[in-house]
């Protein structure tokens, strides 16, 4: 999916120096590299706010991002000087992931030294190449600079984000300014309608007209609410009133006003919609089938909504992972604080996930194990039902070779399958009443093959209706053949993926994308299968997003070149994400 990225600060500590003035900030954003052979990006930088500690920059950045692949990006914030080097006003490294799981989509992390607070916001973007080809002019504006000067007019577009402050509007377009000319002809814009109003021509949106001031305190002269299809239809009018405190402040002239690069398709699809917008059917007759959105709901869009993505883990404690006291086996837990390969892949995979899940509770399963002479195939493991996070998976996993279990067999998954399927369906009918969402995904980590192949496809069978993605993770070096073919043939439903940790060993970030890469398609198809639209996007004020402590700088160095370009300096760049090994 690609995701929009866009950023503001606040309280930023001013460093223009005695006598003049404020900063004006501007943002530099770098892709950070998850290894040493990778290196940094830069992604490009804001545009520049004049005399402002609280910026709030219109300029986003669009990256790519998969669930299971980790993507940290480096924000840095310079005070341009015009004559001499930028200075530096601060910077923090940000999880993509972290923020798009988080509440509002929102993450916000305290600057070292008392610079500030940095807010960063995801969204999915939701373009299909179409773009608003506009071209707007401005006739008798009201002067705001006095007898001697006049105004000099630009516009901004905002739309509505539910973010940092609820539902709050945010600039998505801002044009250059016409100097001293209260009837301003502006230049032709094309305008991303992703952007704008996530393809949707009858989003609402504010058109705000401002005088520049060199201050950057600019002065509104005027706004109206519109919409993309507004504008088109404005076109035929002699143009839509400007207004400020009730009165009319003149009038915004629409020259040019298109959509362009729709296919015939959707063109037929909007002319259908503008034909049947005056239709209106008797009260009696039976009502309209819920029309199927021409863009169907994506991860990105649950996730926004609130949807928890529940972690469920079982462990494989049969005898033949070899005796965990031994070097070598594959339980051995290392004093000097090494990770095992089940560690490895706990840490790996399940940091990722912990971003999807509030409050970060995960219940951990053994199976394979005997107590008291009975061989067990699901029992808790750890002394709570649930644990806090992925730490305390690894303590519950360690803390069940204390239990007094014997390691035994044979390796039979379907209990652990039909417990978490059925913690799923209760969890998502709990949720639901709440008017809420919730899926659960199990990682299953075993050193063998399962002992029947035809049982465990039929209990696959049995609860692929359950909003539950099952996850199989080999450890060692068994042979795991006849895992493939549970991946490959259970079901008429997809919903397990089998990987082989040997394969990814030494490359955290392999293990995760192959691990997680289904998971989102398979959470999209659950719920619309069951007819279940996402949530409205979540309202978040400023106040209840947690500003992360401070942390140390990144060892990276941003330069920045006679013609402006921005370009990688000193330091790596490296970032190593939380459970990377």
């Amino acid at each position: 999916m690609k995701l929009n990225v866009s950023l503001k600060a606040t309280k930023l500590k001013n460093v223009a120096g005695a006598f003049k003035g404020k900063s004006d900030p501007f943002a530099v954003v770098t892709l950070l590299a998850n290894n040493r052979e990778a290196k940094p990006q830069i992604l490009g930088k804001t545009e520049v706010i004049k005399n402002s500690l609280d910026p709030d920059w219109v300029t986003t950045f669009t990256i790519d991002y998969e669930l299971g692949k980790p993507v940290n990006i480096l924000v840095k914030i310079f005070d341009e000087v015009s004559k001499g080097e930028n200075k530096s006003m601060g910077s923090a490294v940000f999880d993509i992931g972290a923020i798009l799981g988080s509440k509002g989509s929102t993450k916000a992390k305290r600057m070292k030294d008392g610079k500030g607070t940095l807010f960063v916001r995801v969204e999915e973007v939701k373009s299909d190449g179409r773009k608003l080809k506009l071209k707007m002019s401005g006739l008798k504006l009201k002067n705001l600079d006095g007898f001697f000067n006049k105004s000099d007019p630009f516009y901004e577009l905002m739309k509505k984000d539910h973010g940092l402050r609820g539902s709050e509007w945010n600039v998505v377009h801002r044009s250059s300014y016409i100097k001293d000319n209260l009837n301003p002809n502006w230049d032709l814009e094309y305008i991303d309608l992703g952007i704008l109003c996530g393809g949707n021509l009858d989003e609402i949106f504010i058109l705000s007209v401002y005088d520049h001031e060199s201050s950057g305190k600019h002065e509104l002269m005027g706004q109206f609410e519109t919409s993309v299809n507004g504008l088109i239809q404005a076109k035929q009018s002699p143009g839509i009133p400007l207004m400020r405190k009730g009165k009319v402040r003149g009038t915004i002239a629409i020259h040019v006003a298109e959509v362009i690069g729709a296919n015939d398709e959707e063109e037929e699809v909007s002319v259908l919609a503008q034909s049947m917008s005056n239709v209106r059917l008797d009260p009696s007759a039976p009502p309209l089938p819920q029309p199927i959105p021409l863009n169907k709901p994506t991860f990105a869009d649950y996730v926004r909504g609130g949807c928890e993505i529940s972690l469920c883990v079982a462990i494989d404690f049969t005898g033949s992972n070899g005796d965990p006291r031994q070097p070598g086996s594959l339980h051995y837990i290392h004093p000097d604080g090494q990770l095992n390969d089940y560690e490895k892949a706990i840490s790996a995979i399940g940091s990722i996930l912990a971003n999807f899940d509030s409050d970060k509770k995960f219940p951990v399963m053994g199976f394979g194990a005997r107590y008291g002479g009975v061989v067990r195939h699901c029992f808790q493991c750890g002394p709570k039902e649930e644990v806090d996070g992925v730490q305390g998976i690894l303590d519950a996993y360690r803390q069940t070779f204390q239990s007094g279990l014997t390691m035994s067999g044979p390796t039979v998954f379907t209990e652990v399958i039909e417990t978490a399927a059925a913690r799923a369906q209760s969890s998502q009918e709990t949720a639901k009443k709440m008017g809420k969402q919730k899926y659960t995904i199990l990682l299953i980590l075993t050193d063998g093959a399962v002992s029947d192949v035809d049982a465990t496809a039929r209990c696959l069978d049995a609860i692929d209706e359950s909003p539950l993605s099952i996850v199989i993770v080999g450890i060692g070096r068994a042979n795991f053949d006849s895992m493939q073919f549970l991946d490959d043939q259970a079901g008429d439903i997809d919903i397990a993926q089998f990987v082989e940790f040997e394969k990814h060993k030494y490359n955290s970030t392999s293990l995760t994308s192959a691990t997680l890469d289904e998971i989102p398609n398979q959470l999209e198809r659950y719920f619309q299968r069951n007819g279940i639209m996402p949530n409205p996007p979540i309202e978040v004020e400023e106040d209840e997003i947690v500003v992360q402590a401070e942390e140390e700088e990144i060892d990276l160095t941003i330069d920045f070149s006679d013609n402006g370009n921005v370009v990688v300096g000193k330091g790596n760049g490296v970032f190593v994400p939380s459970g990377a090994y």
